[in-house]
C-alpha cells in the first residue's frame, strides 16, 4: 500500500483529492496539511511514500519549500497546481499534475509515481495529458543553456526559502 501525504490549502479540494486517492485500494491518504509546518509534522509522524504537493499553501508558505524539506525526509513528491512550472525539477518533484483534473486523471498519476517510486519501467498506455513528468528524457534538455546540478538547485532553493521565510 503507497502511503499519501496531500499538502493543500483548499479544505474542500484536499478533502476531494483523498477521496480520489482512496477510490483505490491500493493507496491511503495518512494526512492532509495546508502548509510547510503541518506537512513536516505528519511527514515526520507517518513517513509516507509520496507527498502530493499545491504549489499555493497557507501562511504565505509554497510547495517549494514543502518539496525541500520532503527531500530531508526522503519523500518524494508529486506538485498539483493550477499552473506547472515553467521548468523541470526532477530533484524537487516527479512531477506536476495541472487543475482541473478527473479521478482518472488522479489515478493515472498516482500509477506513474508508484511505478517510478518501486522502480518499475511500466509502459503505460496514456498519461493523462495534463501531467508533467519531470524525468523525461525530452523535459532534460537544457533550459536557457544551464541545468544545475540536484545540489547546487536544492541548495538555492533552501536559501531562497530561508531568506523568504520571515518575511
Amino acid at each position: 500500500m503507497l502511503k499519501i501525504l496531500v499538502v493543500e490549502d483548499d479544505a474542500h479540494l484536499a478533502t476531494t483529492v483523498k477521496y480520489l486517492i482512496e477510490d483505490n485500494p491500493r493507496y491511503r491518504v495518512v494526512g492532509i496539511a495546508d502548509d510547510v509546518a503541518g506537512a513536516v509534522d505528519l511527514a515526520t509522524n507517518h513517513e509516507p511514500n509520496l507527498a502530493l504537493v499545491d504549489l499555493r499553501l497557507a501562511r504565505g508558505t509554497t510547495g517549494f519549500s514543502v518539496a525541500v524539506r520532503m527531500a530531508e525526509l526522503d519523500v518524494p513528491c508529486l506538485f498539483v497546481s493550477g499552473k506547472a512550472p515553467n521548468f523541470p525539477m526532477p530533484d524537487l518533484a516527479l512531477g506536476c499534475l495541472m487543475k482541473p483534473f478527473t479521478a482518472e486523471d488522479v489515478h493515472r498519476a498516482l500509477a506513474l509515481a508508484e511505478d517510478k517510486l518501486r522502480g518499475r519501467e511500466a509502459l503505460r498506455m496514456s498519461l493523462p495529458l495534463n501531467l508533467r513528468v519531470y524525468d523525461e528524457p525530452d523535459e532534460m534538455t537544457e533550459v536557457h543553456g544551464f541545468i544545475p546540478s540536484k545540489r547546487s538547485l536544492r541548495r538555492r532553493l533552501g536559501h531562497w526559502i530561508a531568506a523568504h521565510q520571515w518575511m
